[in-house]
């Protein structure tokens, strides 16, 4: 072969191996990731337990698997409503292009969220239900179903307890939208057999274990028949659980979503006395951020919408389902993580910081 056609073939091959390099470069980019470059920003309402910095390294993740995102940003507001907005406020004003937010105050956020969108910027609040409208207020809300939590326990319930039972409800602040949503999903499933022994519409414990163990020994006190308690966070219950145990009962069922420690807990207490410790649980909800971020960063950076935009929560455990490992546990890792979660448990490990 002269050098011509050297040259011209090695061209040739050029060509095709970065053309091949950029199709491989384009079907590992999503498609709700486009070209246009864009900074995000995560902001919490409240950042400072386990759950958050599990949910927060997923969100980082996410925003991680687009390249047009050239910065990103996070903000906690430490459970303090005004450094929330002053939070909103503040990385609009410092030109971040969208927000993703977890407005924990609720309606409180949606004046600063409103102006921030008024102001040409892409703002995403997910989860809370913060009112306001989409494309009036903010760009789009993305939502968790806490209804169909409610109704996915019931079905397990009616499961374990076809005939009824005495049922204790456990959420989190008085009036939050989540536990009223989840009661919602769970009476559309129980009938009047099932007797709710909380005050209505939940006890409230804040997600706070050290409430959620004075809640639960009032109950005790008050209940001699406790046949499921429902929870929407159940490692929260850790502590409070052996109480059962110290009163000679055995744990009741327990419908709830899903941590490490908590797995780990009931491994550790299937014992004779524990006869009617059964366990259920929805994934706890990490990867709710990761559809709220893929949404901002398709509408900033002009990338495909996502398909879904509620997330809703799969089973995850079953006790009773006797498949192998129907309830897991890694005793290898903190307890303060979870197991449902899309990010890897060493990467979860490294969030909270064990």
């Amino acid at each position: 072969m002269n050098n011509k056609f050297k040259k011209l073939a090695l061209a040739a091959t050029t060509a095709v191996l970065a053309l091949g390099a950029a199709s491989m470069a384009q079907a590992d980019t999503p498609t709700w990731c486009g070209p246009k470059q864009a900074s995000l920003a995560l902001l919490d309402g409240y950042g400072g337990n386990s759950w958050r910095q599990v949910t927060t390294a997923s969100g980082k993740q996410t925003a991680s698997l687009c390249p047009s995102i050239t910065k990103y940003e996070y903000a906690d507001g430490n459970g303090d409503t005004q450094k929330s907005i002053s939070d909103i406020k503040g990385l609009a004003a410092k030109g971040i292009d969208a927000l993703v937010v977890f407005g924990d105050a609720g309606p409180a956020v949606l004046p600063a969220i409103t102006s921030v969108f008024k102001a040409g910027k892409t703002i995403v609040p997910y989860r809370v239900d913060v009112g306001g409208k989409e494309g009036e207020n903010y760009t789009k809300f993305i939502g968790s179903s806490f209804v169909n939590d409610g109704e996915t326990w019931g079905k397990w319930i009616k499961g374990v307890l076809p005939k009824g039972g005495n049922v204790l409800f456990l959420s989190g602040p008085a009036g939050n939208s989540q536990g009223l949503d989840e009661l919602k999903g769970l009476k559309n499933i129980l009938g009047a057999e099932y007797k709710f022994l909380n005050a209505e519409p939940f006890d409230v414990t804040n997600w706070d274990p050290a409430l959620t163990q004075k809640v639960l020994t009032a109950e005790i006190a008050k209940n001699d028949k406790i046949d499921v308690i429902v929870s929407d966070f159940g490692p929260s219950l850790v502590g409070a659980l052996p109480l059962f145990n110290k009163s000679g009962r055995s744990i009741p069922a327990l419908a709830t979503s899903d941590g490490n420690s908590l797995g780990c807990f009931w491994t550790d207490n299937q014992n004779d006395q524990n006869k009617d410790f059964k366990l259920f649980t929805v994934a706890t909800g990490n990867d709710n951020v990761r559809l709220a971020v893929e949404w901002a960063v398709a509408k900033v950076t002009g990338g495909k919408d996502p398909e879904e935009n509620i997330f809703k929560a799969p089973a995850f455990e079953d006790s009773v389902s006797g498949k192998p490992n129907a309830v897991q546990c890694k005793k290898d890792l903190p307890g303060a993580i979870y197991l449902s979660s899309e990010l890897p448990a060493a990467d979860q490990a490294k969030a909270v910081g064990k």
